[in-house]
C-alpha cells in the first residue's frame, strides 16, 4: 500500500475499518463481557482521583467497549461527564455535560447526545478505537472529528484510546493531520506513548490523571 497516494490510503483505511468492525461485532458475548470487565478494572484504577475533572467519553457504538458504568463511578467521585456533539461536518466537536438526568436526542449515526446541557471542556477524553497502531495513532470511523477537535483544543486534554486487542494494527500509515493518543487502554492493560511507541505504562501519568 502506497501511503503517499491519498486515494490508496483512503481505500486501505476503509478496508481495515470494515474488517476491524466486523471482527469486533463477531466476538462472542462471553469474550466481549470478559474483555470489558478487564477494561473496567483498568479504567477504575486509572481514573481513581478525578474529583473536579471533566471526563469526556462516547456513547457505545457497534460493539465498542461501554464506558458508562465507569463514568458514573467517576461522577460519584466528584467528576463531571461530557459527551461529544457533532455541530457540522468537518468542524470540531463540542462537549456537553452528561449525567443520568440529562435530556438526550438522537444525533449522528443515531447515537444519543445531550441537547441542552452546559457546554464544557474535558480534562480527560476516553476515545473509542476502531483500530490503533504501534505508535499510538487511532483509526476511527473516517469523519476526522476527533483529530480536528484535538487540534483545536488548548491546552489539549489527556487522551486515552479505549478498545480491544483485536483492534491492533502495526501501522495506520499516519498523515500530517492524524493526532496520536497519550494512552491506549485494552483488556491487556494501559499503554503509554513514549518516544513515538506504545509501551505498557510504567512512567508517571499525564498531569490530568494525577491528584
Amino acid at each position: 500500500m502506497n501511503s503517499n497516494e491519498p486515494q490508496a490510503l483512503k481505500n486501505w483505511r476503509t478496508g481495515r475499518r470494515v474488517d476491524l468492525i466486523a471482527r469486533r461485532t463477531a466476538a462472542s458475548a462471553a469474550d466481549h463481557a470478559r474483555w470489558s470487565l478487564q477494561i473496567d478494572a483498568h479504567v477504575a484504577s486509572l481514573l481513581a482521583n478525578v474529583a473536579g475533572k471533566a471526563i469526556g467519553f462516547c456513547w457505545p457504538y457497534q460493539a465498542e467497549y461501554d464506558p458508562r458504568a465507569q463514568v458514573l463511578v467517576c461522577l460519584e467521585r466528584g467528576a463531571r461527564g461530557a459527551l461529544p456533539v457533532v455541530v457540522a461536518p468537518r468542524t470540531p466537536l463540542i462537549f456537553r455535560e452528561w449525567n443520568l438526568e440529562t435530556r438526550m436526542a438522537r444525533g449522528v449515526y443515531d447515537i444519543p447526545v445531550p441537547i441542552d446541557s452546559l457546554q464544557i471542556v474535558p480534562d480527560i477524553i476516553l476515545i473509542p478505537l476502531v483500530g490503533f497502531d504501534a505508535e499510538g495513532y487511532r483509526l476511527g470511523y473516517g469523519g476526522g472529528f476527533f483529530d480536528r477537535t484535538l487540534a483545536a483544543m488548548s491546552p489539549r486534554p489527556a487522551t486515552i484510546g479505549v478498545g480491544f486487542e483485536l483492534s491492533r494494527l502495526e501501522t495506520i500509515y499516519p498523515q500530517w493531520h492524524d493526532i496520536p493518543v497519550d494512552y491506549v487502554l485494552t483488556e491487556k492493560g494501559l499503554y503509554r506513548r513514549d518516544s513515538n511507541r506504545l509501551t505498557l505504562a510504567s512512567a508517571k501519568p499525564h498531569a490530568a490523571l494525577e491528584d
